[in-house]
């Protein structure tokens, strides 16, 4: 059943309540309804905010859990909503975040699960208290029960989103550690650039080169512990190899940041920055927030 949006504003129509970490490496891990043809896409006035959440505010805007069910979304996930997204009612940047194969969870079945999503990551930050709500972003921290090799299942959520928020498409955001970057090359590896990313950062994770002719359209910055012992820190080689090979041009050149000394986390020191200067010298350098090194990029 279509479940539509309460607005900010009234409107004189019907509103139907809108409604650790680690991945071993394995080539073959386990995968996971058509919209009515006839139904008109919402309209810009249509993408408004969620039923209540104003009954959750944070530290710069609001953080609302939406279970599994509570929407037409196929997963379950927390949004994070600037206070300018509230006030100035224009498109915003979406920024969505994977989990690793630690956080999975089944929020129809049990609805606390959908705070494993934000364990780690940006949605933790918005949590604590920590976010830079300069960055303007709809954070969206999205929860599986499988893993993040279903690339149909992610392309309908991350239309869902872009269908009843207010999205400036040319700046939709990927990022995700351990199993959800390998979600990510697996993502942009099936769609390319049809996956309308504008940017990717992920941590600790894994390509494939079958597919890399299709990552080298999308400006990635691939972080990863040199130390790792759950994704060998070749793997970050090897993708960020290829990718260059194909000799991208500067914006979409892959980056490629390592850290000595640090095993499978290194993703909290990468989205707090502690990371800064900690870097090895012989690689790229981190010297930019990885969310502002995201938002400079828009896609075209």
């Amino acid at each position: 059943m279509k479940k539509f949006f309460l607005g900010f504003f009234a409107l004189p129509l019907l509103v139907l309540s809108f409604s650790s970490t680690s991945c071993k490496e394995d080539d073959n891990y386990p995968e996971e309804g058509i919209e009515n043809p006839t139904e008109e896409p919402p309209t810009q006035e249509d993408k408004e905010l969620p039923a209540e959440y104003a009954n959750y505010p944070v530290k710069g805007g609001y953080h609302v859990p939406l279970q599994l069910g509570k929407t037409e979304s196929n997963y379950g996930y927390y949004v994070f909503i600037p206070e300018n997204y509230v006030k100035e009612q224009k498109p915003s940047p979406l920024l969505i975040f994977l989990h690793g194969s630690g956080e999975r969870g089944n929020s129809r079945n049990n609805p606390q699960a959908l705070d494993l999503a934000m364990v780690h990551g940006p949605g933790k930050s918005v949590r604590e208290g920590n976010w830079d709500a300069t960055n303007n972003m709809l954070v969206v921290s999205v929860q599986t029960d499988r893993w993040w090799n279903d690339n149909e299942s992610l392309k309908k959520f991350i239309d869902h989103i872009k269908e009843n928020y207010n999205v400036d498409n040319k700046r939709v955001y990927l990022t995700g550690v351990s199993m959800g970057a390998y979600g990510i090359f697996d993502y942009l590896g099936a769609y390319g650039d049809d996956a309308g990313i504008a940017a990717a950062v992920p941590i600790c994770g894994r390509g494939n080169e079958r597919y890399v002719q299709n990552l080298a359209s999308t400006p990635i910055w691939v972080f990863h512990g040199e130390w790792d012992d759950a994704v060998p820190v070749v793997r970050a080689r090897e993708i960020v190899s290829a990718i260059n090979s194909l000799n991208p041009p500067p914006p979409v050149k892959a980056k490629m940041t390592l850290y000595p000394n640090v095993g499978h986390d290194s993703w909290t020191m990468t989205y707090d920055g502690s990371g800064q200067g900690k870097e090895n010298p012989n690689h790229d350098k981190f010297d930019m927030d990885v969310f502002k090194w995201m938002s400079q990029h828009t896609k075209q």
